[in-house]
């Protein structure tokens, strides 16, 4: 079989995921607080054959401007979402995303264990190391460094695989004539004791049909690359172009070695908003259309919040490579600089450009138009697939599947049947 691409949608309990009008487009339905609104979207995927879906989060109100004019903001915890849309679907994965700066590793192995047994091996676990001050305060913790960061979630990986693989999936005898229910000896007991990281297995959850979640990272800092190259199953990406898709794609396959991973244990896959039309004058009227609505108060806002740096305090009309990032994310700012740098960007108009999502890129045209782009990303390695993300819900979905998925099908591109019942098993395909 031919190399097959891989398609993941990201979705928010809040007015946005990546476009920061999203909420505005006069076909967004805000739904995002019905759960018959996420048991119809996971059917939506699951039709369609995507590998997967996942949720983003953050945890609190990152600014005033964020909450008036409607922000990348979560409501919602995503672990209950998920189970929602497990219990809508039988194929279809569920990525998570859960900070490993705020909790300890025997609480998410055993919260995240039980979703991936209870779904039938779909969970998969995005790991984010957080960016941001606030978030540690509501769990009365100071923000680590960053390379602290990512040396706790190594830790916290290293712990969790070891709580994960701490039942034997043979344990359980259930011999009622004997009276004897569980093989004591295949329980494994260990202590972990890291720099940040301490638990004892073993851990009360059996493994699920995929043995343990799938690790998703999305890292693109010379750390978080570190961190994704030995861990991420599944790595999302921001790049501007194919030239900087490459070079990622390149850079983190060439890493995969030194922790004894092959290229095919890892799925790159870069984040694209398709903006379809019937024609390709229309697909273009819908881009200005959407684009125009965005906020540049809420830009900066936001820019500010993916960053973990306080945007406000600067002039516009800087360059951006005059900011200071001592703290906050290197991986979003050097996604946003290099496009700065490529069209000779002032600071407000690179955060114009981040919430637009035209970073991402922007894909627009006509179905085979959208196809064509896809492929050509895909076929030059540029990815093993994409991240797609709506400027409007859930539109911009149901334009996809229906009218673009259909085209990747005949071209042999991407799957007409899921390849087994679990995540691991879709990814390995």
């Amino acid at each position: 079989m031919s190399r097959q691409m891989h398609l993941i949608a990201i979705l928010s309990t809040g007015p946005t995921t990546h476009h920061h009008a999203m909420w505005r487009h006069p076909l967004t339905e805000n739904r995002f607080l019905d759960p018959e609104w996420w048991a119809r979207l996971g059917k939506t995927f699951e039709d369609a054959k995507f590998d997967a879906v996942f949720c983003g989060d953050s945890q609190i109100f990152y600014n005033d401007v964020t909450v008036r004019k409607g922000g990348q903001i979560s409501f919602l915890d995503p672990m209950p979402v998920a189970m929602l849309l497990a219990q809508a679907t039988k194929h279809l994965g569920i990525g998570i995303t859960v900070s490993s700066s705020f909790f300890e590793a025997y609480g998410i192995a055993r919260s995240l264990g039980t979703l991936d047994l209870l779904s039938g091996g779909r969970i998969a676990w995005n790991v984010v190391t957080s960016t941001s001050q606030e978030e540690a305060s509501r769990y009365g913790l100071d923000l680590l460094s960053r390379n602290a960061r990512y040396d706790r979630a190594d830790e916290m990986l290293e712990a969790c695989f070891k709580l994960w693989d701490s039942i034997d999936p043979e344990a359980f005898v259930l011999n009622k004539k004997t009276g004897e229910f569980m093989d004591a000896s295949k329980l494994k007991s260990f202590e972990y004791n890291g720099k940040y990281i301490r638990t004892k297995g073993p851990l009360t959850v059996p493994p699920s049909p995929q043995g343990r979640p799938v690790i998703m990272q999305a890292g693109s800092s010379e750390r978080g690359r570190q961190c994704a190259a030995r861990w991420a199953e599944i790595i999302f990406t921001l790049q501007n172009s194919l030239p900087d898709m490459q070079a990622f794609y390149s850079d983190i396959k060439g890493r995969l070695p030194q922790y004894g991973r092959r290229e095919s244990d890892c799925a790159i896959l870069t984040s694209v908003d398709p903006i379809i039309g019937e024609t390709e004058n229309i697909a273009r009227e819908k881009q200005a259309y959407i684009n125009s609505l965005v906020d540049e108060e809420l830009a900066v806002g936001l820019a500010s919040m993916h960053l973990g740096v306080d945007l406000t305090g600067f002039a516009m009309d800087q360059p951006l490579e005059d900011i200071n990032m001592e703290t906050g994310s290197r991986g979003a700012f050097d996604i946003m600089l290099s496009a700065s740098k490529a069209q000779g960007l002032t600071l407000g108009q690179a955060c114009r450009l981040y919430a637009t999502s035209e970073l991402c890129p922007q894909l627009v045209g006509t179905p085979e138009q959208v196809a064509d782009q896809m492929q050509d990303l895909f076929e030059k390695r540029g990815c093993d697939g994409f991240i797609l993300t709506p400027v409007c819900a859930p539109g911009s979905f149901e334009d996809f599947t229906r009218s673009v998925v259909p085209i990747l099908q005949q071209r042999g591109l991407f799957r007409k049947e899921y390849p087994g019942t679990t995540l691991r098993a879709s990814l390995a395909e």
